[in-house]
């Protein structure tokens, strides 16, 4: 590991009273149980929102979180699976779960600790440390709980989570070697396959997709801002907001891209094996007689996979990160559809030079 990773002040169990084991016990349970794959990740975030509309981040939590299911099943899909070989399509799914998977075991016990703080009606936030929670969200916590800024605290979350991420994952010499450096090359300079899509249903239940496209993956600072506007996207005009939410309740998480255009995905697959023989794309739209493209559901695309404890260390020692908390009123459009249609057309021009990224 890294040395961004620093030395975790240890917490003994055994001083905390019978309630408080308890607590924790049964959350770190609770956490365990949800934390199985993606599909129960991004369900548990959504479920926690609904019964907790103050927390925003879990409603970001589980927007962002169906974008990282998509990208787990394109690595079985019909196009990325064409330019990839099994060995590099394993190697991106591992770097793509491990991070779902850090970010919901660091998140989720806060979030289900603040439940138990509601039902008590009193704050248990000193319990974090002993769930591994940096120092940072202490702070913020108790914050929250004193003056109900959800801005804060989202802000405070994003801010949290990519810097959990960021000596775990990001600096991490084997990701950095295996995923990261290819990772840039294939999502931005080759394909520019790196949007965040949210979609939703307006008039005549047609879907409509908003989102952002990523730039500079490896920058702590642009995935924090990134954060921050995917935030405004959500949060910041009441109708979209509504919008979006009422698609994610009406449309169950499966990870495959059929969940927002059936009309251009499927779930089973409709083409021939072997390379792509002609265009099936044209202006987001399929060409007349053409197979939809194959985007398999999670559960058929990738087994579970069992994952080795969190690596320790609280990742705050620098209080410049304040910054961030700090309200903007950025302006963000997030129109989204021309660059993700670009994008598709981009990959399927790929897969027909049988240009072979990887071998």
């Amino acid at each position: 590991m890294t040395k961004s990773l620093y030395s975790a002040q240890t917490y003994d169990f055994d001083d905390l009273s019978c309630e408080e084991r308890t607590i924790v016990g049964h959350i770190k349970q609770t956490t365990g149980l949800l934390n199985v794959n993606n599909v129960s990740r991004t369900k548990a975030y959504l479920d926690f929102y609904r019964q907790y509309p103050e927390i925003h981040w879990a409603f970001l939590g589980h927007a962002v979180s169906r974008n990282g299911g998509w990208n787990m099943t394109d690595l079985k899909g019909d196009l990325l699976s064409r330019l990839m070989n099994e060995k590099k399509q394993e190697e991106f799914f591992e770097f793509l779960e491990r991070g779902n998977w850090l970010i919901f075991q660091d998140a989720y016990p806060q979030f289900l600790l603040y439940g138990e703080s509601i039902r008590r009606k009193r704050g248990l936030f000193h319990l974090l440390p002993h769930f591994g929670i940096s120092k940072f969200m202490e702070v913020i916590w108790e914050d929250f709980w004193y003056r109900r800024d959800s801005y804060i605290l989202a802000m405070a979350q994003v801010v949290n989570e990519q810097s959990y991420l960021e000596a775990r994952m990001i600096q991490n010499p084997f990701y950095m070697e295996k995923v990261l450096h290819t990772l840039e090359f294939v999502l931005q300079d080759l394909l520019s396959f790196n949007q965040i899509l949210f979609p939703s249903l307006k008039k005549g239940r047609k879907t409509v997709l908003t989102g952002m496209t990523i730039h500079q993956f490896g920058s702590l600072h642009e995935r924090i801002i990134l954060g921050r506007r995917l935030y405004h996207l959500l949060f910041s005009d009441r109708q979209r907001h509504q919008d979006i939410l009422i698609w994610c309740m009406i449309q169950p998480h499966s990870g495959s891209r059929k969940d927002y255009w059936p009309q251009i995905f499927n779930d089973v697959n409709e083409g021939l094996p072997g390379p792509l023989q002609i265009r099936r794309l044209r202006n987001c739209r399929l060409i007349r007689n053409s197979p939809r493209l194959y985007s398999p559901r999670l559960e058929y695309a990738w087994p579970n996979m069992k994952h080795r404890p969190a690596e320790p260390g609280d990742w705050f020692d620098d209080c410049s990160v304040v910054r961030y908390l700090i309200e903007n009123d950025e302006p963000v459009d997030g129109k989204i559809t021309g660059d993700y249609c670009e994008t598709l057309q981009n990959l399927e021009l790929a897969a027909l030079a049988k240009k072979t990224v990887f071998i």
